[in-house]
């Protein structure tokens, strides 16, 4: 595994992925485009396409070590399931909290996902 790398103020990363993150950045899907006008308006800070360890973060919460995932159907099949339980202990491990939401409760329960979130937030 690449090595890891942190300024001492935020969780490592591999620094391989800082590029990823960018082009991810500039081709956001239509469901993260959404749910990043909610984030970007609320207190604390989230950041978008944020490397952490050895993935990159849908959204991510420093102030509150939250990760937020919008899932689309490749997360469904079994291998993306396990692919997300794996990632999700591994956060966990490094006192990461994860709440993931499906492309369908983005365009059909937004109002409940955002809730949900300020909820995760204010704790």
């Amino acid at each position: 595994m690449p090595k890891l790398i942190s300024n001492g103020r935020c969780i490592p990363y591999d620094p391989d992925l800082i590029d990823l993150a960018k082009k991810l950045r500039n081709n956001v899907t239509i469901h993260e485009r959404k749910l990043w006008y909610f984030l970007r308006e609320i207190k604390p800070r989230v950041l978008r396409q944020r490397p952490i360890l050895y993935y990159i973060a849908d959204f991510y919460c420093p102030a509150k070590k939250l990760v937020i995932e919008i899932d689309g159907t490749q997360h469904q099949s079994t291998e993306g399931r396990e692919k997300d339980a794996l990632r999700k202990k591994i956060l966990n491990g490094h006192g990461i909290n994860v709440i993931r939401f499906t492309n369908r409760q983005i365009d059909n329960e937004f109002s409940e996902v955002c809730e949900i979130i300020l909820e995760y937030l204010k704790n």
